[in-house]
């Protein structure tokens, strides 16, 4: 007996070939109503900021930073870009609510799903560098990547000692408050 193969049989293979083929989104939590844009000159403006802050330091000790949703969304996007398998994509950073929230993708496999983190932001009393801990992780129905947190806080660690490193290493951080969207740094030159 030789089997035919039916006009169902064959949609059938279609779609599993079609869905092997690309990734499936499975959910998570729905991303921010407004999208924030990325773009390379929030970035060069943030380290235009840095440097300006030093500079009028100098005189009174005292640094001021300010960073925006905006300049963040950027920095985090164009960082995760530059790696090789990042933990996430697709960054929106909020500041709101005393916190550091992003949402992002993550992907397990052939499955995508929404992410959501919200940070608490603290300083290291012995360094005076900004430290992350992570108050809420949602990832759908994936498993947290492995060395999130370990990625999260090496890209803030780059953004205050590694590229802006010679502008920002001389900073002792005092303060941190976020709220407003704005993340506001106050610290003393060393």
């Amino acid at each position: 007996m030789k089997c035919k193969p039916t006009p169902l049989t064959f949609t059938f293979s279609i779609l599993v070939l079609a869905s092997l083929a690309c990734t499936i989104f499975v959910g998570g939590p729905e991303y921010p109503d407004q999208t924030i844009p990325v773009s390379e000159g929030e970035v060069t403006a943030m380290k235009t900021q840095i440097e300006q802050a030093l500079l009028q330091g100098v005189g009174t000790g005292v640094v001021t930073l300010q960073f925006t949703e905006n300049q963040l969304t950027s920095y985090f996007t164009l960082k995760l870009q530059s790696l090789t398998n990042p933990p996430f994509t697709d960054p929106q950073v909020l500041l709101r609510d005393g916190q550091m929230q992003i949402y992002g993708k993550v992907t397990s496999g052939i499955f995508t799903a929404n992410m959501y983190l919200a940070m608490d932001v603290r300083i290291d009393q012995e360094t005076g560098l900004p430290v992350l801990s992570i108050s809420t992780a949602d990832f759908g129905p994936i498993p947290a990547p492995e060395g999130l947190n370990a990625a999260i806080s090496a890209i803030i660690d780059e953004a205050f000692t590694g590229s802006f490193g010679p502008v920002a290493t001389g900073i002792r951080i005092e303060t941190i408050s976020i709220e407003g969207g704005i993340m506001t740094l106050t610290g003393r030159i060393k």
